[in-house]
């Protein structure tokens, strides 16, 4: 007969018009979280959600642009954990980070410290290699994934810096795995000496 795919299709449809509803009656009776509950491997009827009024939660290990960590120090110093060492720049698959070391003055030495520090995330493919390779943990990527602009996306220091509380928000397990780590580095350092 013909039309019956047709129908079947419309009848898909309203069944999840339908259902949607009873789903919305048997929320109000459960007090569940209007986002986690229409986001649940669970729910039935339609599954839209009113993007950008409400956001959809962002896994843990979503990744998205890298940013530098930095510790605050005594009355808000920044203290970059970034060495300048160049390890996340040439791990790099599109090569989109740019260094510029800090010299010093009198001797002319590099310092560990990155002068201008560039991510272009234009070209960035968010693999998460610089922060994968980072050996000072200095490099993390981010979950603020709405950075669309007109113009080129540019990204300088000022820009990539974020404190390490930001870090512990948005990951809360992988920071307190690395803490942990960090702990028992400097415990084992304090018992050679």
């Amino acid at each position: 007969m013909y039309g019956q795919g047709l129908f079947k299709g419309l009848s898909v449809t309203l069944s999840r018009f339908v259902e949607s509803y009873t789903e919305d009656f048997r929320w109000l009776l459960k007090r569940y979280s209007r986002v986690d509950f229409r986001t649940s491997k669970d729910t039935r009827g339609t599954f839209t959600i009113e993007y950008p009024e409400v956001k959809l939660p962002t896994p843990e290990e979503f990744r998205y642009v890298p940013f530098l960590v930095y510790d605050e120090g005594e009355n808000g110093v920044k203290n970059i954990r970034c060495t300048s060492c160049g390890i996340c720049a040439k791990a790099c698959p599109p090569q989109c980070i740019w260094i510029v070391r800090t010299n010093d003055p009198s001797t002319g030495r590099p310092l560990p410290q990155p002068a201008e520090f560039y991510i272009d995330a234009d070209v960035c493919m968010n693999c998460g290699f610089c922060a994968e390779y980072c050996p000072f943990d200095a490099i993390k990527m981010d979950h603020d994934y709405e950075i669309a602009s007109y113009g080129r996306n540019l990204l300088n220091k000022e820009r990539l810096m974020k404190p390490v509380s930001y870090y512990a928000g948005i990951r809360p397990k992988n920071n307190a795995r690395e803490e942990a780590a960090r702990a028992e580095k400097a415990a084992a350092k304090a018992a050679k000496a």
